[in-house]
């Protein structure tokens, strides 16, 4: 087995871990990005709502599509990138990834993931933020319950709504924050090169990361990333949760900055950076371990296979 495809299935069982992990915070903050206004509620009191109306299961609205998504997006995205890697190395004759080439092996693989899990991300933020509409058996009328859809129900409403192409909703933006992995993983690579030298030098001897390193270098690349890109991360919110009428991603833009003001494109700010920071670094640590134990058990595998040949 090829070490990108470890990779891949390392990176698709990390994203799992990750994203169970912090999945309430990701909750609040797509809830807060979507709304019109800006809510002065802190994140405990937004959670303590949702609790007091919809119950703990109102917290992981979406969690199945979620790790669904999130799973896809990583192995394909882990997949995309070590194959550009080689390929890139592979054509210049480098070992190392230069910055220029980190970035362009993080953009096609943020591309092609894009393209692919869009429609996933969009049930799951469907999910995330309706609620099931059902007719009163009493009064005959149609009202919002608790009750969330599941993702075959979200995915049917979605295109009854517009069609298939409407799982598409948001690709111009979704598109446009390819950006986010291409910053947050390049980043990383630099952050972790600069470490290492200075630990080399403090030390004398290049010593291995520590999973504590991973954590605290992942957690300040995931927050460059995402500080540059959170106001198109309000406008994909958006988009998907067909909460608002817009007719691009610069009119969206345009028309929050009119209604909202500049902390309009910042909604939940501090809850997302929360997440995505916390969320970036469970990856990292997990994905980190499971290619070094995936990488192990197939050495110890063939390793008895030879054995038994002999």
């Amino acid at each position: 087995m090829s070490d990108s495809i470890i990779a891949a299935v390392a990176g698709g069982l990390g994203g799992a871990v990750s994203m169970t992990l912090t999945y309430p915070l990701i909750v609040l903050s797509t809830r807060s990005a979507v709304r019109a206004k800006k809510s002065n509620a802190s994140t405990l009191e937004s959670a303590m709502e949702i609790l007091k109306k919809e119950g703990l299961a109102g917290l992981y609205a979406g969690l199945d599509s979620s790790i669904a998504g999130i799973v896809v997006t990583n192995t394909v995205f882990y997949l995309f990138l070590e194959e550009s890697k080689r390929i890139i190395l592979g054509r210049s004759g480098n070992k190392n990834a230069s910055t220029a080439q980190m970035m362009l092996a993080s953009t096609i693989a943020g591309a092609a993931t894009t393209i692919t899990t869009n429609p996933i991300w969009l049930i799951q933020t469907h999910q995330a933020t309706r609620g099931v509409v059902e007719q009163d058996p009493v009064q005959g009328e149609r009202k919002v319950v608790k009750k969330k859809p599941g993702m075959l129900q979200a995915a049917q409403e979605i295109i009854g709504e517009k069609g298939i192409t409407a799982l598409w909703r948001g690709i111009g933006p979704a598109l446009v924050l390819v950006i986010n992995p291409v910053l947050q993983y390049t980043a990383f690579e630099r952050l972790v090169q600069i470490y290492q030298r200075y630990q080399t030098k403090k030390t004398g001897v290049k010593a291995p990361l520590r999973d504590i390193d991973v954590f605290w270098l992942g957690a300040i690349a995931k927050a460059i990333a995402t500080g540059g890109t959170y106001p198109y991360i309000v406008v994909k919110s958006r988009l998907q949760a067909a909460t608002h009428q817009y007719g691009s991603s610069v009119q969206a833009i345009l028309q929050i900055l009119r209604e909202e003001g500049l902390s309009g494109l910042y909604a939940g700010i501090g809850t997302k950076l929360l997440q995505s920071v916390l969320t970036a670094s469970f990856l990292f640590v997990a994905q980190r371990r499971i290619f070094e134990l995936v990488k192990l058990l197939i050495a110890s595998r063939m390793a008895r296979a030879a054995k038994a040949v002999a």
